[in-house]
């Protein structure tokens, strides 16, 4: 019972140590890149282009845990089946790169990417590394442009057969008013 008990403390005070160094911290806000990633809650209508098929879908965005995460969701068809997929964006100030983190209902595995965005353009720019049909990671681009403030498009380039870049999934974005 003892040793136990010395345990328990033991883990208490580590406990103690964690949250007040935590709370030494300043807490990080929201700052301009995340205004900038505020820019896209609401909901939109989507047209996912792949190959020579094309479907409708919806994509719903909202800004959460304190304001510091873009959370996508992601809801259409894909390959003839329902997909459903979710995004967490944000800006990495120690970075200083824009991060996603996107799931989805064809795979296991988490795509991780970042980049830049450039204002003149209006163009987000993230590289990131996805597993391809034979298991490897392929390298891939992913890009949003704003064309105004309620139309984007999002393209997906990866490795074609002959290993240069192509263009793998296109999806056009209204902002459902």
């Amino acid at each position: 019972m003892r040793k136990s008990a010395g345990l328990w403390l033991s883990g208490f005070l580590a406990s103690l140590v964690c949250c007040a160094a935590v709370q030494a911290q300043a807490p990080t806000k929201p700052g301009p890149e995340h205004d900038r990633l505020k820019q896209l809650v609401g909901t939109w209508e989507t047209t996912l282009k792949a190959g020579d098929e094309e479907s409708k879908g919806t994509a719903t965005y909202k800004m959460e845990l304190g304001g510091l995460w873009l959370v996508e969701e992601f809801k259409g068809q894909f390959g003839g089946a329902p997909f459903l997929g979710k995004g967490m964006s944000t800006y990495d100030a120690a970075k200083k790169k824009y991060v996603l983190f996107w799931f989805d209902s064809v795979s296991t595995s988490t795509l991780i990417a970042e980049g830049d965005y450039d204002k003149d353009t209006k163009t987000q720019t993230l590289a990131g590394e996805i597993p391809a049909p034979d298991g490897k990671k392929q390298k891939v681009t992913l890009t949003t442009k704003m064309t105004d403030d309620d139309n984007m498009v999002f393209t997906m380039k990866g490795p074609g057969p002959d290993g240069k870049e192509i263009e793998v999934i296109k999806v056009t974005y209204r902002r459902k008013k």
